[in-house]
């Protein structure tokens, strides 16, 4: 057996977890991920693991792709059983794969594990990836939300980040969606985007409210090194994202969406009701438990954490050889889940248990206006609206 890897020890060839992890699973909730690594075409802001046509090279297939999913699955089920609360497809762009063989991924999963009567099924999707009969295919095979990745209703920001679909195809998306039968429809936005103006994000933001969605998430932008905006920046050719201007987007989105219905529940994410939050995303906040299914594709389950291999040709290969395709894998020790709570939790709404914080930290949060006491919770802290703008700072302060 090879020596540990710098990031992580081996994963065992078939998979297998400690026992004391596999009792745990599902006290906190269970949910599988799975990751769709094809795109159309490379955005200028994504550093995902995601791969188009020219990219794949050999050893993988988009046409056998859900067969190769289906064959991890198998593996996963001969290690733990829990009944899944959510599924998540993301990617990458899981609708350049059919409504059919994303069906055949669901049924599978079902298969396995079981889904729960009331299981939330998400599926992302670009605007310009779907049709109504492909939405209708999709909430028939059994997705129950969907999260269109819009971005901005100005085309020079688009333009900017090469987003391929027109300014209006997301809301129409949205519709057609909410037409198809979905129970619940996002729509993702990203500002500080350079060259867009308040107006353009105005604009976005009265975009999104018309479309009916019953659930925003709002992505400050982030430049990944390596990406083609990062070597654009380097050159010159574009401005850097300004922090000034990012923390006045933010309370433009704040404003506009609570004025319009909605309330903040994690800081980047917003929703009409408690019904239409994310619950698998808040499995991740709340240190439930995951199976995550493809390249790359990150999973937790009581206390230890393991990646896959990141290449889909890489990842085929291993299963065809009828081995675990995970790469590396962690035990996390109390401390590191504790630092994690704090790092997930405090961006929630519902606030944190002041008991997992530095206490010197938390009382200069607290002093400075950044956290203020939960009124339904004694012991508890949320972040306020300020908090919320300087969200990684006050964490570094609590952990």
């Amino acid at each position: 057996m090879p020596g540990p890897l710098p990031d992580g020890e081996p994963v065992p060839a078939d998979g297998s977890l400690p026992a004391d992890a596999v009792r745990a699973v599902g006290r906190r909730g269970f949910g599988v991920y799975v990751h769709v690594p094809f795109c159309a075409s490379r955005c200028g802001y994504c550093d995902f693991n995601t791969y188009t046509a020219s990219e794949l090279g050999g050893g993988a297939s988009r046409d056998e792709y859900a067969d190769t999913v289906l064959q991890e699955l198998k593996l996963a089920g001969g290690i733990l059983r829990a009944p899944v609360d959510t599924v998540f497809v993301g990617g990458g762009t899981p609708t350049l794969l059919s409504p059919a063989d994303l069906g055949r991924i669901l049924d599978g999963i079902d298969r396995t594990w079981g889904l729960t009567a009331d299981a939330e099924i998400t599926t992302e999707a670009n605007p310009e990836s779907v049709t109504p009969a492909s939405l209708q295919a999709l909430r028939k095979a059994g997705f129950t939300r969907i999260s269109l990745g819009m971005q901005s209703a100005s085309p020079g920001v688009l333009a900017i980040l090469d987003r391929k679909h027109t300014a209006g195809r997301a809301p129409r998306a949205a519709q057609e969606a909410r037409e198809a039968g979905f129970d619940h429809v996002n729509l993702d936005l990203i500002y500080g985007t350079p060259g867009e103006t308040a107006d353009d994000f105005a604009a976005s933001l009265a975009a999104v409210i018309a479309a009916g969605v019953d659930h925003v998430s709002a992505y400050s932008l982030i430049v990944e090194d390596g990406t083609r905006m990062a070597g654009r920046m380097r050159r010159g050719e574009l401005p850097y994202p300004e922090d000034d201007v990012a923390a006045d987007r933010y309370l433009a989105a704040e404003q506009a969406l609570t004025a319009a219905g909605f309330s903040w529940y994690e800081v980047s994410n917003w929703a009409t009701s408690e019904a239409a939050r994310c619950r698998h995303n808040r499995l991740y906040w709340t240190g439930g438990d995951w199976w995550g299914l493809g390249p790359g594709a990150h999973s937790h389950v009581g206390g230890v954490r393991w990646w896959n291999v990141k290449h889909p040709s890489a990842y085929a290969k291993k299963l065809a050889e009828g081995v675990s395709p995970g790469q590396a894998r962690e035990l996390l020790s109390a401390e590191d889940r504790r630092i994690e709570e704090v790092m997930l939790r405090l961006r929630l709404a519902d606030g944190l248990p002041f008991a997992l914080t530095d206490p010197a930290g938390a009382g200069q949060a607290l002093a400075d206006g950044l956290l203020e006491p939960v009124p339904y919770g004694e012991g508890r802290a949320v972040l306020t609206l300020r908090g919320r703008l300087l969200a990684d700072a006050v964490i570094r302060d609590l952990v």
